[in-house]
């Protein structure tokens, strides 16, 4: 008799079972013109933000105005003007980069020499000789005394008073800034293409760093650098219209004065 509850003595095996993932599986295609549209469009938020952000931010260019209004612009002049800063006290740290400052420096005093003779020569043209005076030098013994009303004739005080009055006519604006140590100030002139200004500026007896330069209509010029300057005197010729100046930033361990005096052909004088 066979009990209902007696099992094969074979071994039990798992029978292997059909999946789903057997199945074909459906993929998304990718058309030609999705993948040109999705290029475009990451390239032209590349460019919006490169224009937008990062040259005004870097480079202080603002083709745009966007720069100016959230403060981009300003922060990538200072960086520009420290860049030049810091290049500007490595070439002066490097003996075969120091230019002597005569040789610099004389040909500027022999142009401005040359602007007093002819300032000299217009005054004396104007006021002309003294009437009598070549008659009575040439009428007078050698050894006499020089009469009173000669005298009075030839005195200086006129061609004096006049020289003052037309060197001082040569500053339009002067100002003047007092710099504690490690600070900097900034002042620039509006100019035109081509225009011509004149300056003079001391340290007053300190040294200070300096940064001649230029910016405006998509355009930046570094004009000179120097280290360490009591003071300079020139012209300054804009290569394009926009605001060109000075950067002057105090090194030493105590306060400096820093005075600038300019003249010519300049629409306005922009300072702190």
């Amino acid at each position: 008799m066979t009990n209902r509850f007696d099992t094969p003595k074979a071994p039990l095996r798992a029978e292997p079972r059909v999946f789903a993932a057997t199945q074909n599986v459906q993929s998304v295609p990718a058309t030609s013109g999705g993948l040109i549209r999705s290029t475009l469009l990451a390239a032209g938020a590349a460019g919006a933000i490169l224009v937008l952000f990062w040259l005004p931010a870097e480079y202080g260019i603002d083709p745009t105005g966007v720069g100016a209004l959230t403060g981009l612009t300003e922060m990538g002049e200072i960086k520009q003007q420290l860049a030049a800063e810091a290049e500007a006290d490595a070439r002066a740290a490097t003996p075969a980069a120091v230019t002597p400052q005569p040789e610099v420096a004389a040909p500027e005093i022999l142009a401005r020499l040359d602007r007093i003779d002819a300032q000299l020569a217009t005054i004396a043209a104007v006021i002309g000789t003294p009437p009598g005076l070549s008659d009575s030098v040439s009428a007078a013994p050698a050894a006499a005394d020089p009469a009173p009303e000669d005298v009075a004739a030839v005195a200086p005080e006129p061609v004096e008073v006049a020289v003052a009055e037309a060197a001082a006519s040569e500053w339009r604006d002067e100002v003047s800034y007092t710099l504690p140590p490690g600070e900097g100030v900034e002042v620039k002139l509006v100019m035109e293409q081509g225009q011509v200004a004149r300056y003079a500026w001391t340290a007053n007896g300190g040294v200070v760093n300096f940064d001649q330069h230029g910016d405006g209509s998509g355009e930046e010029i570094s004009y000179e650098q120097g280290r360490a300057v009591p003071e300079k005197t020139g012209e300054l010729v804009a290569a394009f219209t926009g605001n060109h100046g000075w950067f002057w930033r105090n090194r030493t361990d105590e306060p400096v004065t820093v005075t600038l005096r300019t003249g010519g052909e300049y629409q306005e004088l922009r300072a702190p």
